[in-house]
């Protein structure tokens, strides 16, 4: 697993990284979400002993990164997918990372074939495309074949094929007691992949726990109702404390009140319902509600409006 603890980072008068804590915990996938410059890249990089923190501490698998004996047999990482030398080739970059730790051609030649690059394996890395350089640097995280996976936007520049692949083998991962832990600014992606979630905002913790009860716990789920007697509906259940978000026409949202609750109430006074659905809250919802105050670049409604019109 991952463990930090009151983990620092400044850069001069700048404070990277406000002495957060946060376990990562193996058989899940976690997901690492925050706005630019929140944090994430700096987090990831003191936990794999690329920056060193000002304070506190970052283990893996109960070790310091730099303590680690066999550091890829430990942890797979992949924080830039662009960092291979441009005149090897996909093989012969993989092949130099493995004779570092004693592993064989042989599993070179599986996580190349897992990775989808048996095709190009042979050709050198700077005609890659993004999407092969992260299926590149991808292959050589689980060259070790580590209980442990830190990952930073690996479905950038991947095709559709591409990702439903990253997703399958995320899930695969995590399902064989893994620990997995994946920065993406993709919310759809996040919301079909990820099982916890950690969200950090100006270097601190704005969330930890479960996807399903973050989002929960910020938003608020919206009943969605279609009868020709909408204005007589209202009436009725504003009694039990519903309150309307929306009336248009015969369509009307609702919160604070279930979808049973209404369906009994209109039952009940013979009102005819043409639709009624409960529209829970999405990732974005909450993202953006656990977020608003900690965004650091933000463009401002005079300036999105001329860049829109330009």
């Amino acid at each position: 697993m991952i463990r930090v603890q009151s983990l620092t980072k400044h850069y001069g008068d700048t404070v990277a990284v406000n002495g957060i804590d946060f376990t990562i915990r193996p058989g899940a996938v976690t997901g690492f979400l925050g706005p630019n410059g929140a944090g994430k890249s700096t987090t990831m990089r003191m936990v794999v002993g690329l920056d060193r923190p000002t304070a506190g501490t970052a283990e893996v698998n109960g070790r310091p990164y730099a303590a680690l004996p066999a550091p890829l047999r430990e942890v797979g990482v992949l924080l830039d997918a662009r960092s291979a030398h441009r005149r090897r080739t996909a093989y012969k970059h993989l092949l130099a990372i493995a004779a570092t730790h004693g592993i064989g051609s042989a599993r070179v030649h599986e996580v190349i074939g897992l990775a989808g690059l048996d095709a190009v394996a042979g050709k050198r890395v700077g005609g890659f495309s993004l999407g092969m350089n992260q299926r590149l640097g991808i292959a050589a995280a689980l060259l070790g074949d580590p209980p442990t996976i830190i990952l930073d936007e690996p479905v950038n520049g991947l095709d559709p094929d591409g990702i439903l692949w990253i997703r399958g083998l995320l899930r695969q991962l995590a399902g064989e007691g893994r620990t997995v832990l994946l920065s993406s600014h993709l919310m759809s992606e996040m919301t079909q992949t990820a099982d916890h979630l950690l969200v950090i905002g100006r270097g601190s913790i704005l969330a930890d726990g479960p996807l399903h009860e973050v989002v929960a716990g910020v938003t608020r789920a919206v009943v969605r109702v279609r009868t020709r007697e909408a204005e007589r509906l209202i009436g009725l259940i504003s009694r039990a404390g519903a309150t309307v978000t929306s009336h248009v026409g015969e369509a009307v949202e609702l919160t604070n009140i279930a979808a049973e609750e209404i369906a009994r109430v209109a039952a009940e006074e013979g009102i005819v319902l043409y639709e009624i659905a409960t529209i829970e809250g999405s990732l974005e919802d909450a993202y953006l509600a656990l977020t608003a105050h900690d965004t650091e670049y933000r463009a401002t409604a005079q300036h999105a409006e001329d860049g829109a019109r330009r």
